[in-house]
């Protein structure tokens, strides 16, 4: 007779018993209408010993690639076999999802909320609830962005450079770009840094815009990590076939010296040379014309698809490799 060995999992009252997966809900907050908002939690609890790990999109509401990934391995019912267990949350910012906006109703951003407070501001309250019902459950996690407004990241790995097991983390994951990140106050990766939960942020494609080769980076990254830690059987995965992560250091962001129309010459995730003209900026008339250049041999890993833009916006961020 198997025995029983990972712990019950009670999340908004709900208790997932090793063996079990379960949707449970996070209550939050309601609408005027005094309809209720719930956060949507999957609990996938096996009975067979492992780690428990978080995978979590939708943290700013119009960040639509993340919440895809998570989709796609339900529907394929990966996480249905792992050992160990699994949660599994598509949509933290319900708020901001039905908005289509970053952010909740109030502005605010729940990601510069945390740990957050029960009676606080919304962002607030949302935090408070998910750093108390979600992150003591959890040995380790991936939280799946994209870049904001317009901005293409191309897919990237970030992790925090104190932790060991956050950077071999990063490692494992294996996304085609990857750097340390410092943490910032009010953040989810600085609240599970606190709690000793070492976290990687996936950051790909762009707000509001399906990008499919982003998803499926993000879906062979998790893979690759819940192989690694043997919650899966092995597979073809192969850590993208072959594919070595480019550590990056000295990243700069490329901002536009003049208001104008911006046009990009070359493509996301590039190689780049110092002194190569990278983009312009031109004024709509095609009489003025100023060259956007790389200043060091390296990568670009985010463009700004913007097309008018204003003087010192960013317009590529760039690195060199490690």
């Amino acid at each position: 007779m198997e025995v029983e060995t990972n712990k019950n999992i009670t999340i908004g009252g709900t208790t997932v018993k090793p063996g079990q997966h379960k949707l449970v809900q996070i209550g939050i907050d309601r609408l005027p209408t005094g309809t209720m908002i719930d956060i949507p939690v999957y609990v996938f609890n096996s009975k067979k010993p492992g780690p428990t790990i978080l995978i979590q999109a939708g943290l700013h509401g119009d960040e639509i690639n993340g919440i895809e990934i998570v989709r796609r391995l339900l529907a394929e019912k990966q996480l249905n076999i792992i050992k160990g267990a699994v949660i599994a949350v598509p949509i933290l910012n319900i708020f901001g999802f039905i908005h289509f906006s970053r952010d909740v109703p109030d502005g605010k951003d729940v990601n510069r909320s945390f740990p957050g407070t029960k009676s606080g501001s919304m962002a607030s309250r949302i935090a408070y609830h998910y750093t108390s019902e979600i992150l003591p459950h959890v040995d380790m996690g991936i939280d799946l962005h994209t870049g904001g407004g317009q901005r293409h990241n191309y897919p990237q790995i970030r992790f925090t450079e104190e932790d060991e097991n956050s950077a071999r983390l990063a490692e494992i994951f294996n996304a085609p770009i990857s750097f340390p990140s410092s943490l910032i106050k009010g953040s989810f990766r600085n609240a599970a840094y606190r709690m000793n939960k070492p976290m990687i942020v996936y950051e790909a494609g762009e707000s509001m815009r399906f990008d499919d080769y982003s998803i499926l980076e993000g879906t062979k990254g998790i893979l690759n990590v819940l192989e690694h830690f043997e919650m899966l059987p092995p597979s073809d995965n192969e850590k993208f076939n072959g594919q070595v992560s480019v550590r990056l250091q000295n990243r700069k962001w490329l901002r536009a010296p003049t208001a104008g129309m911006f046009i990009p010459k070359i493509t996301n995730g590039s190689e780049i040379k110092k002194g190569q003209i990278i983009g312009i900026v031109s004024d709509t008339f095609g009489r003025r014309t100023k060259n956007i250049k790389a200043p060091f041999d390296g990568v670009v890993f985010c463009i700004n698809h913007q097309a008018v833009i204003n003087q010192g916006e960013a317009l590529f961020h760039v690195g060199m490799r490690n």
